[in-house]
């Protein structure tokens, strides 16, 4: 295991070999201690790396900060697979990088509510069928945040995987929800404190999405993007790729459906595609969500077109489709969707994938 008296010099190293990950790794792999090879190394830039690991030792130290070294035990099996591994990780909250099964969830930042939506149910559905899952994404905009909102709202692990370091969050807006992802789950970058969220950072921390997980999810993605960059990166570490698929028009969809059609990813419609192709026991359960507890069945605050459709949707278990509704009532189809959008946002019904809603 790593010392306190070896952390030093492993941080200035990786100061040092910034960018060049390989090169340090065979570095430390030639010699058999990191002070021993932090001593050999000719370098003009040593002195600033050494003074620049001082100051990253004593922000570990004040903050509660864990790290992880590439060449020890703990150091998350996962990732020690994959070539271009980050020789030390920093990690801040309650973070387990081993046990359980590990899924990272990407996708547009310009997400559809149909993205946003799909996420969430996606989320939800596995949380209900897979003991110890964590999930895994970058915190952006889009289909990243609404992967870890929906991990937050199960009470199941999150793990944030920043592009910079643990003295910030970007974006500042997604603050709350990295907060209560470190009661339950937490941060993982390899930058030091001080490091900006710059546009090479976000393609090399992909890596590390992929690379700690069992499997990737793209959920939307354009035909160029960042998660289509995360998806190559699993596929080249032999992990299983899903993706979802969309309308042949929708530009947002047309990432996720050149990965299938160019059999780089596995058709995802639902959880159990992902957990029968991955040969997943499961243990279904009930989730608990942040919409339980507020069931109720006084309707005297909805219209009575509304408390039709809470009758109908609560007659029906397994939810009711659009069309069904029309059937059973004498509302138009826009009237329907136009009410069940209301109950939605009053949390009285749920919407999944396929066009079905159930009442909450």
């Amino acid at each position: 295991m790593i010392t306190n008296e070896q952390l030093p010099y492993i941080i200035a190293l990786t100061r040092l070999y910034d960018g060049r990950q390989r090169l340090l790794r065979e570095v430390l792999q030639h010699y058999s201690d990191p002070q021993e090879a932090w001593e050999r190394v000719v370098s003009p830039g040593k002195e600033a790396s050494w003074q620049r690991a001082q100051e990253e030792l004593e922000f570990v130290s004040k903050h509660h900060i864990r790290t992880y070294y590439r060449f020890d035990a703990d150091y998350p099996t996962r990732l020690a697979e994959c070539s271009d591994a980050p020789v030390l990780l920093y990690t801040k909250g309650n973070v387990n990088l081993q046990d359980g099964h590990f899924i990272s969830v990407v996708g547009t930042r310009q997400a559809t509510e149909r993205g946003k939506i799909i996420t969430r149910e996606l989320v939800l559905g596995l949380a209900e069928q897979l003991p110890r899952l964590t999930i895994v994404s970058g915190l952006a905009y889009g289909i990243d945040i609404s992967a870890h909102r929906a991990a937050l709202e199960a009470g199941i692990p999150t793990l944030i995987i920043p592009a910079h370091g643990l003295d910030r969050i970007y974006p500042a807006y997604h603050r709350p929800d990295a907060v209560r992802a470190l009661e339950n789950g937490g941060i993982v970058t390899e930058y030091m404190s001080g490091t900006t969220p710059e546009r090479h950072n976000f393609v090399a921390r992909n890596r590390i999405i992929a690379g700690l997980s069992d499997c990737t999810v793209v959920v939307e993605s354009r035909a160029r993007g960042g998660s289509l960059i995360t998806a190559s990166m699993a596929f080249d570490y032999s992990r299983s790729v899903f993706a979802v698929p969309g309308r042949i028009n929708d530009d947002n969809s047309a990432g996720c459906n050149e990965l299938i059609r160019d059999q780089r990813a596995n058709l995802l419609q639902k959880p159990d595609d992902l957990i029968e192709a991955m040969m997943w026991a499961t243990d279904k359960r009930p989730v608990q969500t942040s919409l339980q507890g507020l069931q109720t069945t006084d309707d005297s605050d909805l219209t009575s077109e509304e408390q039709l459709l809470m009758r109908l949707l609560r007659e029906a278990e397994d939810g009711i489709l659009v069309n069904d509704l029309a059937e059973e009532t004498d509302m138009t189809y826009p009237d329907i969707i136009t009410h069940l959008m209301t109950l939605e946002m009053k949390k009285r019904v749920r919407s999944f994938p396929g066009g079905k809603f159930r009442a909450v």
